[in-house]
């Protein structure tokens, strides 16, 4: 397919190319840290790793073709988090010597500086009750934290969204599994019928994308929660669908209601499930394993050195969705 897809320009557009030197250089520049720069793979964006006398941190460089607004409301609600529950493990946002938050380049990108989070990679972890529990926990907790944020950039589009559901059957024919591509098809239509009533649920803004590589365990504990990451995704949605994200990625395909129910206990810690919240929620999550095979499979042919990266999350959707109950 071409570049005109509902992925938008930034989902079609390579990420920033400059060197370590020269990040380096616009880091010392900025905030007056040197350190060592090692890469960290992202969808759409440049992001180092710094290591430094005075701590860890993450570089991170827009791609050119984000609108600069949605990179001011990603800090601003990390900012809002950090008021409304400061022991949340999420960056901090790292102000410029001159007390900015970001750093407007030439070609009209915005630099930043994140604090590190640490912990181990939650994909490397076993699944287990406890950490599907965690992650639902941890999902409530940073949801019940954005409430009341809200920003003129939060109604952005954006395809990973799952109430842009719609807007998928563009990519579905790059879908190269004939059955799976079907079934995909079949949910979609579930979802055109049901999206009318997305509108009566509660809505705010949400963080959008809790998969395994924006989570962190403890490290010495594979089923605690320990972090999150990679606010990029943000979106105003119904609030439903950031308990969706996270739980399709939890899925076990030998008993996918029991460990969706699992997530959902989790979450519903903090955040109670409406009735009508309840009873969407498996089509929801399987909406979103949807998103995430037509996305990836799209990507992945237009951008095939960086294929391991965008498809790392197929294979868990495409099991996921394979057993859960049919629309």
């Amino acid at each position: 397919m071409t570049g005109d897809t509902p992925l938008g320009s930034s989902l079609n557009t390579a990420p920033p190319d400059l060197s370590e030197r020269e990040s380096l250089d616009l880091l010392v520049r900025h905030w007056g840290i040197e350190g060592r720069l090692d890469r960290l793979t992202s969808e759409r964006d440049l992001n180092w790793r710094v290591s430094s006398d005075r701590g860890r941190y993450v570089l991170k460089f827009a791609n050119r073709q984000e609108d600069p607004e949605i990179t001011r409301f990603q800090n601003l609600a990390l900012q809002h988090i950090a008021a409304k529950d400061p022991s949340l493990p999420v960056p901090r946002v790292i102000p410029a010597i001159d007390g900015a938050t970001e750093v407007p380049l030439v070609d009209g990108s915005l630099m930043r500086l994140l604090s590190w989070v640490e912990g181990r990679p939650a994909h490397l972890a076993p699944p287990s009750s406890p950490l599907r529990r965690g992650v639902g926990a941890m999902a409530g907790r940073l949801t019940r934290a954005l409430e009341g944020f809200d920003h003129p950039a939060a109604g952005h589009h954006l395809q990973w969204d799952i109430k842009q559901a719609s807007g998928l059957r563009a990519l579905v024919p790059d879908i190269a599994d004939k059955p799976l591509r079907a079934l995909c098809t079949q949910w979609l239509d579930w979802f055109d019928a049901i999206r009318p009533g997305l509108d009566a649920l509660p809505w705010q803004v949400v963080h959008a994308d809790l998969n395994p590589h924006n989570l962190l365990t403890a490290e010495d504990d594979a089923t605690v929660v320990a972090g999150v990451l990679d606010f990029g995704d943000m979106v105003r949605t119904p609030r439903i669908c950031d308990l969706a994200v996270a739980a399709s990625y939890q899925i076990d395909p030998a008993a996918p209601l029991a460990s969706l129910a699992e997530v959902a206990e989790g979450w519903a810690d903090s955040l109670p499930l409406l009735p009508e919240e309840s009873a969407l929620l498996p089509g929801l999550t399987a909406i979103r394993m949807v998103t995430t095979i037509a996305i990836t499979s799209h990507r992945a042919a237009r951008w095939p050195d960086n294929a391991t990266y965008i498809l790392r999350n197929f294979p868990s959707a495409k099991a996921g969705i394979l057993a859960l109950p049919r629309p």
